[in-house]
């Protein structure tokens, strides 16, 4: 297949483009604006390998994008760009309305223009995977999962741009009969992470000696999965998912964030002894600004229709995933003599 990847820099996006070409054969063109968190580092495997090509673009320039689509000629447009950290969206969130829903309407026009002048055959072949995240469903009690039929509930700036983003995305398929399917997904982590996310922030804090700092009580509650579960998630729904449906992905692997802290640690000691234990290192501050408490997602759905299931134990993961932040120094070290030192963002001014 040929398929056009939105994003393909960022984190999930990477993972996503791996695999798709060193595991599946597929043809891809990578699309993204290369903004703070995207790397092509991540990508750089497939340097020389004629089945990969990068475009720096801007997802919101919509003659720009009908162009490469017309060009590139793709069986499926797998739509991940997105601006996608909390904090960030607290202090810039217009912004994430520009990249997360103007964007995404940029791709749907796009992605139209070109499956209109399709022949049946492949007309009918087609999709547009819109990739979003569980946050859009707000916020659970101690009880109960996310489901394809929650109700949309979002608390920030950031999941209220992917939920209207994700409202885009279902309105162009009803309107226009585009091929529409639609991801909502728990919490990723693994190699490769910008480290401005929980875990790869704490890990490389923990590397420095630095405080981790814990949000509030610690006690929030989030659904994680490792990024190439997700990705092989994304591949299979658009294989063999049906259009126009939506499916939650998440591996039921529900931690607080304490929970994933003290693992962290765990995992620490073990691998750097010497500096343990790294407990000591944990902070508790303020509280971010409309803290969803819990996440959960039944993914019962995406495993029935597409025969998916997540490969990866949290607790193993996580530790190899702090053993590749450890030998691929030269990953983040950049990053953090760059564009992010670790520190805080999303605090909101009190005025008196």
């Amino acid at each position: 297949m040929r398929i056009l990847v939105t994003g393909g820099c960022g984190f999930i996006g990477s993972a996503l483009v791996l695999h798709l070409v060193q595991n599946l054969g597929h043809e891809v063109l990578n699309v993204d604006a290369v903004t703070y968190a995207a790397n092509p580092i991540s990508l750089s495997p497939l340097q020389g390998d004629a089945r990969y090509r990068l475009v720096e673009a801007d997802i919101c320039d919509t003659s720009r994008m009908r162009a490469l689509t017309s060009e590139f000629k793709p069986n499926a447009v797998m739509h991940l760009a997105a601006e996608s950290h909390v904090d960030r969206s607290i202090t810039s969130p217009g912004a994430f309305v520009r990249t997360n829903v103007v964007g995404t309407q940029s791709m749907l026009d796009a992605a139209r223009a070109y499956w209109d002048g399709l022949p049946p055959g492949d007309k009918d072949a087609f999709r547009f995977l819109h990739v979003s995240t569980d946050e859009v469903y707000g916020s659970l009690g101690p009880e109960g999962y996310f489901t394809e039929e929650s109700r949309y509930d979002p608390r920030s700036p950031y999941s209220a741009s992917k939920a209207a983003s994700d409202h885009l995305a279902r309105a162009w398929g009803e309107t226009y009969g585009l091929p529409v399917l639609i991801s909502n997904c728990s919490n990723n982590y693994g190699p490769r992470q910008f480290p401005e996310k929980l875990i790869s922030l704490m890990i490389l804090n923990a590397l420095a000696g630095k405080p981790l700092p814990v949000y509030g009580d610690g006690q929030n509650v989030r659904d994680w999965i490792h990024v190439e579960d997700h990705a092989r998630a994304l591949t299979a729904i658009l294989e063999r998912g049906r259009v126009g449906h939506t499916y939650l992905v998440g591996s039921r692997s529900e931690r607080t964030n304490m929970q994933v802290v003290h693992a962290l640690c765990a995992a620490f000691d073990a691998l750097r002894p010497e500096a343990g234990p790294h407990e000591k290192l944990i902070t508790f501050v303020t509280d971010r600004p409309g803290h969803d408490r819990r996440y959960a997602i039944d993914p019962s759905k995406v495993e029935r229709e597409t025969g998916w299931k997540p490969q990866k134990s949290f607790e193993d993961a996580l530790r190899e995933t702090v053993a590749w932040y450890l030998a691929n120094e030269s990953w983040w070290r950049p990053i953090q003599q760059g564009v992010y030192q670790g520190q805080r963002l999303g605090l909101v001014a009190t005025r008196a």
